[in-house]
Order: C-alpha cells, then structure tokens, then sequence
C-alpha cells in the first residue's frame, strides 16, 4: 500500500474546470463511453506525454515496468499473491501502456482487484490459524521480511509458511519484551510471575490483535478506487518521483499542510482500544459552540452532510481526520458514543482552523555570554489560494525582528526535515539575509533558462550578523535551495549530515474534473503534480540527486538510511547549467579558517566517530535475516539496544543548554488560554536543551561572533 509523500516543491497552481484532456471514448471505440477512471487515465497519459520535464515512453517496456511495480506496492513482501496469480496477470504486462493512451480498455486493475480481495481474505484465514497454536522458539531457523530478496510462493503451503514466519518473529518481539519484563520485576510485590507458555500465548493474542484491526482497516480504507489511485502514482511516479495523483480528499490535505489552515471541527484525535477518540477541543471551535462533544468521547460514524454514514471502527486516526474535515461552511454528521455508551449524532458546520503549532517558531540559547538566536522551519508554506494568506517568509521576518530585539549574537536556522514548499517563499527568505541577486535558476522542459523571476531585488537586509544553517538528509526541495543560495553566497555557514535529499525539481498542480468549492481549485477528480522544470543554484550547480553538500559535515542517526533521491533509480539526472553573476557576501573574518576548524574538531571527536560506526553496523545489520531461535534473537537484540542506547547518548549535548523563549513569546508559552498547546510549546523548549547538533552549531556561530568582533577591534 502506497504512502504520500511530502517532498514536492509548488510553484504554481493552475485552477481549471473540465480537463481538456478528458476524453468520450477509447480510440476505436467511439460507441463506448470511457468510465471516470478511464477519463483520467487517459488524461494522466496525455499530460506526462506532452508536458512532463523529461518526458519517458510510454511503450511496453514502461508498462512492464508498471505491472512490477504495482505489483509490489500492493505486496511488498509477497506473502498474499501467488506466482499463479503473477502468471495469470502477464497478459496485461505490455498493454498497460495502452490503457494509458486510450487504445483499450482499463483491465489489468481490476484484474488485480479480483485477486487482491480473494488473496486479503485468505490471509486473514492464514494468519489467524496460525496464531491460535504455541511457537517453538527454540528452533534454529530464520525469516526474511525484505521483498526485494524474495520470490512470489508457488503454492498454498508456501504462503502459508511465509506467513508462519513472519508472524512467529511479531510474537518473538512480544515475548521476549514480556520475558525480559518478568525478569527485572520478579521480586517487586504485587508483580504477577506468569509462566513461558502463558506468555507466549498473550504474545500471540497481542499479535492477533494487531492484525486484524491492521486488515479491518485496510478492508475500510483501502478499496478499490483507492487501489486505483495508487496504481495512477504507480505511472506517475515511473516517469519520476515527485509526480504524483491526489485524489479530492489527499488533494485536500495537501492545500492544509501547505497553507497551515482547514476547515475541521475543532479537535484533536487519538486513537486507543475503543476506537478514534476526542483527545482535545478548541476553544470556540465549531465542536464546542456546540455544548455537546466532550474529550473522551467516542467517533464511530462520519457521514457528510446528509450522505451514507461511514464506520471508522478500524480506521487509524489520520483516516478519520480526512473524513472529519472537508471544505469550508459544508455540514458533517458524527455519531459518537458517549462514555455513559449513550449513542448521539452530532451535526456540524466546518469552520476554519489554524495550524499555527506548524509554523516557525523561535527561541533564545545562551552559551556563555553569547545569546544565540534559534530559529526552526518545519516547511516553506504559504497558502497558495489567497495572496494575502499565511506565508513562512513573513513569519521568519517577524521571529528575527524578535530575535534582534533580544541582541543576539547569532541566528542558527534549523531546515532539518524540512520537506521543501513554495519557491516564491525561498527568495523571499534568502532576501532577508542578502543584499539582492539571483537566488536560484529554473530550466524549462525545453531547455530554456531563466535566470530573472527568481531573485531577490531588494537591497535591504533584515539580518546581517553570524548566521549557521542546520539541514540534514530529510531537508529537500526549497530546503536547498535556501541551503544552496546562503552557501553560494557564503553569508552563512551549512552544517548537518553528508548531503541532504537531493530534489531539484518543480512541480505544478493540474485539477481533474469540475470544481466542487469555488474558493479553491479543489475538483471532484483530484489533482496531479507535474515535474515541470528543474532549478539550479547560481553556482550553476543541480541539487538533483547530489543534493546541498554541508560546509561542515556532522553525523546523524539517518545518515545511512537508503531514502534520497539518489536512492530512488526513477530519479532524473544531475546536470548544471551556466553559472549567473553574483556577488558573494563579503564577511568580516575568514569564512575558510572557521569552516576547517570545526571540521577538525568533528573529525578529531572520538564520540562522532563511535556514533559513524555505530550508525554504519545498524544499517548493514537491518538488512540481514532474522533468527528465529530465542537465544540468537535475544543477543542480536541486546546489541541492537546497546548501540541504539549508545547513539541516543550520543545525540545528546553534554551539558543541557539554557534555552528559553523570547520575551514576546512568554505568554504563548507559560500563560496559554489552550493549556495544553501551551504545555506542548514549553515541552519544545526542553526538547532542545540536549539536542548535539544544535549543541554544536550554537558554539560554532559563537565562534562566529567573537571572530567578528576581534577583526572589527583590529581594523584601523
């Protein structure tokens, strides 16, 4: 099953009514009205076709490569279809590229739906039989759980044994926390010693439990249409990664995420034993001016307006949150159990609220007698429907004006897992630290280059003091182009993991269908991000698949995780482009000097190296088979636990820092009417104290500072 991602660059929106790709019929079939997911299809293919950056064929061999790529998504690690079922489906391996141009029907999705559904119901029956007998945990044999090393079965036993396996190493998990629990509270009073085959039998219990809401939810949540929208990625994404299908309700949650604002009810969601539950309310939100929604409450039904009701039993809570919101003054009906298990439906209308806990937020590090400012960006987002809206390059402005108020030293900007967003919001903020010039350069399907929309024109600098950029291999996409442009420029010095994600690419929004909210491009068929062009820095240089390179190189926990660009072999190339005029920063000390100095001291740092090797025999040790026998399990765990124990030690600073919130932001933080956002806010406070890199970056823009302050006492 396919999960979204969130790296995608927005530069522009295109609103439309009816696509005019849409078509009546398939070609040489006009007396055969095209179904909608043939419509889109068709349009899908025609729109890769004629206005992808790199457009790739769309012939056998592509669809070849979508057959095995569909195939897998649905099965990852081939424990539901059988090679029968891979051998019965060869038929549509090299007409799926048909399909896409409208030459023929659509048949090789609902081929694969019929055996899906046939295969989903089987497992259930599978794993269930299975869990209802006692493992043998001292027998010597071993599971592999990575697909890509694996073959489909070739029978029934075959799965079945697969299945064996995979499920003996879940409950294997359970067991042995349980025992090792036992273990250390044996003598405590009050503490229940529970013999090995009652343990194992719960752990089995627990395992059988997790699967069948796990499959509940999936047979709720993941039907046909879904399945067909993943296989829409499956197409897109082949052409390459960032090229993605929404349908109406993740197009949706894409513009939330984005803008930072929704039209909800006013609550949080958790999820526990008893379902999807009010876990919070917000003050004057829609649920409670209505008096009747309390936390605790249960959600077991949501039905829109007067629609079907539907049963979220099952569903994980961001399945339900996509149900609950919708678009702006529309009406949603939930059925609630009340915790007296009274049954209540509550009608709803959908008002407006703000993710502010999502936006920059800042704080103030002392270190010694310098005060370093500290500034995070979780994303460059800007809502995109109204040009007056929420924008991340406004809200940076107003935290360094914060900032300077406070005098300090130095700003560290933190992008770490920053996924990208609007370009036009990364001129701007590159502007807030520059003079003017060129910031990035986009390069046209056709090979045109332009090198003038994308530049800061203003000669004003709000901040021009010792500035460090923290990124690591998450931060993509607007990420490096800031990262890219301050590095570039040198008004700044880059630190964090060995390349970050390595996305150069731009992507637009293409609606599908009829327009069904008239204050938004949201249509009754979705939406689709194009790769349309690729930007460059204006050293000339891609961040495609190389990504930003840090000045100085720090290691961290994800360093050797498989999850860039470069891991992706659907990626477009490197390439460069000509360099563009531009006149680097010109610093009061030597730039050079402090870049090797703190490279020196990370080299020379016995703690960083332990970390790297450490973090290098986690990765080579994850892809290795399982051992099933408890003794091996429990030495291979042990050391897994040492080394993770060890790095989580490491990761951490010394010394906790003195971080506290800036002087505008006290009562955001300690007298907050939402007692737990304000709660959340001083836990974010803490949570930086004994964070390494920052740890290390402060001390570097330290560094910074004082070199500053020593040229400025030695000039004439």
């Amino acid at each position: 099953m396919k999960s979204r991602k969130g790296l995608l660059l927005v530069a522009i929106v295109l609103f439309g009514g009816l696509f005019f790709a849409f078509r009546s019929s398939v070609a040489g079939s006009a007396d055969i009205l095209l179904t909608p997911q043939q419509r889109l299809l068709s349009a899908v293919g025609q729109i890769l076709t004629e206005q992808h950056y790199s457009p790739k064929n769309i012939n056998d061999d592509f669809s070849r490569k979508v057959f095995r790529k569909f195939l897998d998504d649905l099965d990852g690690d081939k424990s539901h279809f059988l090679q029968s079922d891979i051998n019965e489906l060869k038929k549509y391996e090299t007409t799926i590229d048909d399909e896409i141009h409208g030459t023929v029907i659509i048949g090789f999705a609902p081929a694969v739906n019929k055996i899906y559904e046939q295969r989903m119901k089987e497992v259930v029956t599978i794993f269930r039989e299975i869990l209802s007998k006692p493992f043998d945990f001292t027998k010597d044999e071993s599971v592999q759980l990575d697909g890509d090393k694996l073959s489909y079965v070739n029978s029934e036993a075959e799965r079945k044994e697969r299945w064996r396996k995979k499920l003996k190493y879940y409950t294997l998990e359970r067991y042995v926390d349980a025992v090792e629990t036992r273990e250390k509270n044996k003598d405590s009073a009050n503490f229940v010693v529970k013999k090995d085959s009652t343990l194992e039998r719960e752990s089995r219990q627990k395992v059988l439990k997790l699967m069948n809401e796990n499959y509940e939810r999936i047979e709720k949540t993941f039907k046909e249409d879904d399945r067909f929208n993943s296989f829409i990625n499956v197409i897109t994404n082949l052409m390459d990664p960032h090229s993605d299908y929404f349908p109406p309700v993740e197009k949706r949650a894409f513009d939330e995420r984005m803008s930072g604002r929704f039209y909800g009810i006013g609550a949080t969601l958790q999820k526990d034993d008893n379902g999807v539950k009010i876990a919070s309310i917000v003050t004057a939100g829609a649920a409670w001016k209505s008096g009747k929604i309390v936390v605790g409450d249960v959600i077991t039904k949501v039905a829109q307006g007067s629609g079907e009701p539907v049963d979220v039993g099952g569903f994980d809570t961001p399945d339900a949150v996509k149900l609950i919101r919708g678009n702006k003054g529309t009406e949603v009906k939930l059925t609630i159990k009340k915790q007296d298990q009274s049954i209540v439906v509550i009608s709803l209308i959908r008002e407006e609220v703000v993710q502010d806990e999502l936006d920059v937020r800042s704080a103030v590090i002392q270190n010694g007698k310098d005060k370093i400012g500290y500034i995070m960006l979780p994303d460059f987002y800007a809502n995109f429907e109204d040009e007056n809206g929420h924008r991340c390059s406004q809200d940076v402005a107003r935290e360094i004006v914060k900032l300077k108020a406070e005098k300090v030293d130095g700003i560290v900007m933190d992008i770490r897992n920053n996924g990208g967003g609007s370009l036009y919001e990364v001129v701007k903020m590159v502007g807030l630290f520059i003079k003017s010039g060129p910031v990035v350069q986009v390069k046209e399907r056709g090979g045109k280059i332009d090198q003038s929309t994308w530049r800061d024109d203003d000669n004003s600098v709000l901040y021009d003091g010792p500035l460090a950029v923290m990124v690591n291999e998450f931060s993509a996409s607007a990420s490096e182009i800031f990262a890219g442009a301050i590095q570039d420029y040198k008004r700044g010095i880059i630190i964090g993991s060995t390349s970050t994600y390595g996305k150069g690419t731009v992507q637009r929004q293409i609606p599908f269908g009829n327009r069904n909210d008239l204050s938004s491009s949201r249509t009754d068929m979705g939406a689709m991000t194009l790769t349309f062009q690729k930007f460059y820095r204006v050293n000339g240089g891609s961040t495609q698949l190389k990504g930003i390179v840090p000045d100085v190189v720090l290691p961290d926990q994800y360093e050797y995780y498989k999850a860039r660009e470069k891991d992706n072999p659907d990626a477009l190339p490197y390439d460069e482009v000509p360099k563009v005029p531009y006149q680097p920063w010109q610093s009061s000390y030597s730039f050079e000097t402090l870049v090797q100095k703190e490279n020196a001291k990370i080299k020379n740092n016995p703690a960083l190296t332990t970390l790297n090797s450490n973090l290098q025999w986690l990765s080579k040790n994850a892809e290795l088979p399982i051992n099933l026998n408890i003794t091996a399990f429990r030495e291979r765990q042990k050391r897994i636990i040492s080394t993770v124990n060890q790095n989580n030690t490491l990761l951490k600073s010394k010394e906790e820092m003195d971080v506290a919130a800036l002087a505008a932001d006290k009562d955001k933080f300690y007298n907050n009417p939402d007692q737990q956002k304000g709660e959340r806010y001083q836990a974010w406070l803490k949570s930086l104290k004994s964070d390494m890199h920052i740890d290390e970056t402060v001390h570097m823009v330290s560094d910074m500072a004082k070199m500053q302050v020593q040229t400025a006492l030695v000039k004439p």
